[in-house]
């Protein structure tokens, strides 16, 4: 997939959350990269678990008024690891939508145990 159109699947999934959600996102960037920095390549017939995303800074249920601003939070989507798991286009968006809300969800304070039940 192109990477636009990559970006545009994640602006697209961010637009069609409820109000309520949408509202409370502030200061946050989503930013797209092929692989993790540490991400080695595997060995072909090696399978193992890929990072599709993760959510850098602090959560907004632990912001505080006294913090210092250390920059915006982000999240990161990696396409490349994204298209590793997907057999097609329509599985790549699928998949972009439930990485981009997991990540979100850890941007809302919750932890990997708290989003399995959701």
């Amino acid at each position: 997939m192109k990477r636009e159109d990559f970006i545009n699947v994640a602006e697209e999934t961010l637009d069609s959350l409820p109000k309520e959600f949408r509202s409370r996102i502030q200061n946050v960037a989503i930013l797209v990269e092929d692989f993790p920095p540490n991400q080695r390549p595997s060995k072909l017939g090696q399978h193992r678990r890929l990072l599709l995303g993760i959510f850098h800074g602090v959560p907004a249920t632990k912001k505080s008024v006294f913090d210092l601003s250390v920059g915006p939070a982000h999240i990161v989507l990696y396409q490349k690891n994204i298209e590793a798991v997907c057999s097609n286009e329509a599985e790549v968006r699928h998949q972009i939508r439930q990485t981009l809300i997991h990540e979100l969800g850890h941007y809302f304070g919750m932890d990997e145990e708290q989003l399995k039940d959701v």
